[in-house]
């Protein structure tokens, strides 16, 4: 190929409007940039990507989607696409396009490796990778385990940097809508660690990278709204409204395509706590974690009566008074407590409880027998004893469809049929996770099990047990 200099800028035709502008020049290292639809991200990621490569001889770009297609779809085809955006430098020996391995190559060397990880595993085939740039197109899309691998392949070593953009690589450059199965650790980790706009150096333990979340809407976009005046239209049908929401105003307290989000409703769900009827019954249910969290949930189950304030509560509904949420405080992590130390916790904290605490379901995988005993076993020693949770054929989407049931039920302003409700204490497992969960793209009556789903199948042993009566103890505390 033909040599290229920095004066082969002047083939780029990359229109960047401010909001990306600000996402190419900005002193931050590990940059999420987006939130809603048609805010610019893949023309940014390409025009980025392009114009880094003709500026730094060498560099190395590692472009990533989730899935191989999407790579194809969204960035390698359609007007705005690389081959389009680089027929100037095609067309003057300057690049070229190596389909075989779905590489872009620059005359002074740089590389950009359009690249996919499909399943968790294949982040390890980039464990050599020394990359200066790292770019993630739908960062919600990944696991955290699978970003953070890669962001530990950013890195970069002997490479000369113009001055002008000194002190900006190596870097990462992300991009997101809400919803997914990363949804809750991309909040966490972007949105609402800091405010928008502002740079902050992560610790050591978190990468130590400058981050900055820079939020961008359609409006910041002007090309989509000119090339396509009908898009905001065309958002507007997707129906609901909450998900019409999420994608035009990219709202993170709003989650579309999910499992509940057509009807979780923090007004009607969330419960400032009173205190429970004597005649109510209290248990309690368990998802079993180590690595990942351990949920527990207390849950008070009405039986008719109206001594509750403001409302009544049919017999049958289910009330999270309370939680234990066994993860380090980052999404999705456990804290490898011992089944003894977090049945110790449980009883303490029982011990403080106004009812007695009837045993509830938990996940089967605790009765498995190795060496000898039993997770469930070791908790019984500490005097707390579970149920076996419902784990039939089916169950899992009788379970999601008991809840969205339960959900529907408690937005009627005068229920007749069981509904569900939380305390607002109940922050970190209920209240952060179940309203977020992502369906199965490929069982749309499932939730995608590498999500946080930790509470919510907790939820769903519990709202899939044999009514009170029949649990094989007494009915009701006393």
């Amino acid at each position: 190929m033909a040599s290229l200099s920095l004066r082969s800028a002047e083939l780029l035709e990359l229109t960047l409007h401010p909001k990306q502008l600000a996402a190419l020049e900005s002193p931050a290292t590990e940059i999420l940039y987006g939130g809603a639809a048609g805010a610019g991200k893949s023309h940014l990621f390409r025009a980025a990507s392009i114009a880094w490569c003709v500026a730094i001889p060498g560099l190395q770009v590692y472009f990533f989607r989730r899935m191989y297609p999407d790579l194809l779809d969204n960035h390698m085809s359609g007007p705005s696409s690389f081959p389009v955006l680089l027929g100037p430098f095609i067309d003057r020996g300057l690049a070229k396009i190596n389909w075989g391995k779905l590489d872009i190559e620059f005359a002074n060397g740089a590389t950009i490796h359009l690249r996919h990880c499909q399943y968790p595993k294949d982040v390890y085939k980039y464990q050599g990778a020394e990359m200066h740039v790292l770019i993630i197109d739908e960062l919600t899309q990944w696991m955290r385990e699978m970003y953070l691998f890669l962001r530990s392949r950013v890195r970069m070593v002997g490479l000369a940097v113009p001055l002008a953009l000194a002190g900006l690589f190596p870097r990462a450059l992300l991009g997101a809508n809400p919803g997914g199965v990363g949804h809750n650790w991309v909040k966490a980790d972007f949105v609402t660690i800091t405010r928008p706009l502002d740079v902050i150096r992560m610790p050591s333990s978190e990468g130590g990278m400058l981050r900055q979340y820079i939020p961008a809407r359609m409006d910041d976009n002007p090309s989509l709204m000119a090339d396509d005046p009908s898009y905001e239209d065309k958002l507007e049908g997707l129906g609901d409204p909450t998900l019409v929401r999420a994608m035009r105003l990219g709202d993170w307290n709003i989650v579309s395509g999910g499992m509940f989000d057509d009807l979780w409703d923090p007004d009607k769900h969330i419960l400032e706590p009173f205190i429970i009827p004597k005649s109510w019954r209290v248990d309690r249910s368990f998802d079993w974690g180590s690595s990942r969290p351990f949920s527990v949930g207390w849950w008070a189950e009405s039986d008719g009566t109206y001594n509750a304030p403001s409302r009544f509560f049919p017999r049958g509904s289910l009330i999270r008074i309370a939680e234990w949420y066994g993860w380090t405080g980052k999404p999705n992590e456990g804290t490898k407590a011992l089944a003894i130390d977090i049945a110790k916790g449980i009883k303490s904290r029982e011990a403080g409880m106004r009812h007695r605490v009837q045993d509830g379901p938990a996940d089967s995988s605790i009765f498995s027998v190795e060496n000898g005993a039993s997770i469930a076993t070791h908790m019984t020693a500490q005097g707390i004893s579970w149920t076996m949770a419902d784990k039939s054929p089916g169950s899992r989407r009788n379970g999601w469809e008991k809840i969205r049931a339960m959900l529907k039920a408690a937005k009627e302003e005068r229920p007749e049929e069981p509904g569900l409700y939380v305390f607002d204490t109940c922050v970190d497992g209920f209240i952060r996770t179940l309203p977020s969960l992502p369906r199965d793209t490929r069982n749309r009556d499932d939730v995608d099990t590498d999500a946080e789903d930790h509470a919510g199948d907790e939820t769903r042993y519990r709202v899939l047990a044999p009514k009170p009566g029949i649990w094989g103890q007494s009915t009701w505390s006393r």
